[in-house]
């Protein structure tokens, strides 16, 4: 999982909802792994455990953000005076 690196929030938070989603499946699939090769016996990668956690908190974070933000725009365009 070496090809994987630490995003950059400023990183994250330009991209589009779908490539937040698929960054999120990578980081879910690397943690997956992670866990396995720690049940195996292989503690090769056990920093990265705690970084890809972080990661998958991060990303999360951000698409609940666009979430909340999502309904208070279109209630604002909504409420607008009409002239």
């Amino acid at each position: 999982m070496a090809g994987i690196v630490q995003n950059k929030v400023s990183d994250v938070r330009t991209k589009t909802p779908d490539e937040l989603k698929d960054l999120l499946l990578s980081l879910r699939k690397e943690q997956f792994n992670l866990r396995f090769q720690r049940a195996a016996g292989q503690n090769e990668g056990i920093a990265r455990v705690k970084q890809v956690r972080r990661e998958i908190a991060r990303v999360k974070t951000i698409v609940a953000q666009r979430r909340a933000e999502s309904p208070m725009a279109e209630k604002a365009v909504s409420s607008a005076p009409k002239s």
